[in-house]
């Protein structure tokens, strides 16, 4: 194939099944039993391991779907599972009483405003995806609880607050982006 070919897409926008979502239907699965872990267990190898393996799959099926063709049904799927997943560790983690309220407060009230901002802002026409920005908030909100996790981490807990602020800022900041640009699409 020379370098100027488009590659040959497997899956139009309408497929359903197809490899990248059976990823996220798998790390949505797993997200449940990962998170009851997270609950009666706390920092432990297993804890730390499942969660690694939930956080690293999000990379696998977003590169599944470039490389096969995304689908209407992968850009729902995929970023509900990462909300799935850091509201489920961030609350996990509370409710342990290893993150405070404040910042989970902080984290689950943008996950859902920013959600149902863009759901909005869709059904006016206006497209609002995720760029770098959204993508480094998400992997720091799964390093923030993974600090957590980490046995060899588990009691170093200015580690922990610094993590988990950094994210929690960068998730506000975000949010501002998007509510931004979504500004700025109404006014053109």
């Amino acid at each position: 194939m020379s370098a100027s070919a488009a590659p040959v897409r497997r899956f139009g926008p309408g497929a359903i099944a197809t490899p990248a979502n059976a990823v996220t239907a798998i790390r949505l699965l797993l997200a449940v039993p990962t998170l009851v872990l997270v609950v009666k267990v706390g920092a432990s190898w297993s804890t730390f391991v499942m969660w690694t393996v939930l956080a690293c799959t999000d990379g696998v099926d977003g590169w599944l779907a470039r490389r096969d063709g995304t689908t209407r049904s992968g850009a729902f799927l995929d970023p509900l599972a990462d909300k799935f997943l850091v509201v489920g560790g961030f609350l996990a983690l509370a409710v342990r009483g290893d993150f405070g309220w404040v910042p989970v407060v902080l984290v689950v009230g943008r996950e859902l405003s920013i959600s149902t901002y863009r759901s909005l802002a869709a059904r006016r026409g206006i497209s609002l995806p995720a760029r770098q920005l959204g993508k480094w908030k998400t992997f720091l909100q799964l390093c923030a609880v993974g600090a957590v996790l980490f046995p060899p981490t588990a009691d170093a807990t200015a580690l922990q607050a610094t993590v988990l602020w950094v994210a929690v800022t960068l998730t506000i900041v975000s949010a501002l982006d998007i509510l931004f640009r979504g500004w700025q699409e109404t006014r053109a």
